[in-house]
């Protein structure tokens, strides 16, 4: 199981799980409550007494940790089946309470790692409904928050409240880079389309006159694909096959 390749800083925590029991399916967002950096917040999950940790950690410049590889369970949430099945980020607060908000810069990185795990993690949409109730229905929400789970604050209301922009901005990016195969069809034939309506190239022109001449092709689309049923016809014309398909 794959690390997201956003990582530009490393400290591995030994409170941690190995390995996870559950694939992953979910993502669970924390706050730092407080505006720690990517280093001081891997020094904390790196001593054992603190009996914590998270899969990954978003500074307020941007940068992108990782303290427990994705393959292994943080100890984040309060809650073993949760983390189990769940990547669990921490993002650094550029304010206190009530709030704990966060900075443009590590909201943006949070949308690009979510974006990445998605896309290695094969979750095809993030599910938001802010309903507690459906904490392992993933086909129906697949963001929890650790305030679920044990009586805290976390994430804090700033990011709590925007949950649901974080799933439409992480949805809108996977959707641009995923192709349906009734979309990759039609994305086809226009290409067939335009290639067959293309005249012959100056540098071939005069081969595929002879080669009308001769009989090999018909004098259509000269640049359009060659399949194998048509070499074979051409290798016929062209006298190349035996006699009686042997």
């Amino acid at each position: 199981m794959s690390n997201s390749p956003l990582v530009t800083y490393s400290r591995l925590s030994p409170n941690r799980t190995s390995p996870r029991n559950h694939a992953i399916d979910t993502i669970t967002i924390h706050c730092m409550a407080g505006n720690a950096s990517v280093e001081s917040c891997g020094a904390l999950f790196a001593r054992a007494s603190t009996e914590a940790s998270s899969n990954y950690g978003i500074g307020s410049d941007g940068r992108v940790a990782l303290y427990v590889d994705e393959g292994d369970r943080s100890w984040a949430s309060s809650n073993g089946a949760n983390d189990h099945r769940a990547v669990t980020i921490e993002v650094a607060n550029c304010g206190g309470e009530p709030d704990w908000p966060v900075s443009d810069q590590a909201y943006a990185a949070l949308i690009d790692l979510c974006v990445d795990i998605c896309r290695r993690n094969g979750i095809q949409k993030l599910l938001w409904q802010g309903d507690k109730s459906l904490v392992g229905q993933v086909d129906k929400q697949n963001m929890t928050a650790h305030r679920w789970f044990a009586a805290k604050a976390c994430p804090g209301e700033y990011l709590y409240s925007r949950f649901g922009d974080i799933a439409a901005r992480v949805n809108e990016r996977l959707e641009e880079e995923h192709v349906t195969q009734e979309q990759f069809n039609e994305m086809m034939e226009v290409y067939l389309t335009q290639q067959r309506s293309k005249e012959s190239s100056s540098w071939s022109q005069e081969a595929w006159e002879k080669a009308e001449t001769a009989g090999v092709f018909d004098g259509t689309a000269p640049q359009a694909p060659l399949s194998r049923e048509q070499a074979s016809l051409v290798l016929d014309r062209l006298g190349l096959l035996p006699e009686g398909g042997v």
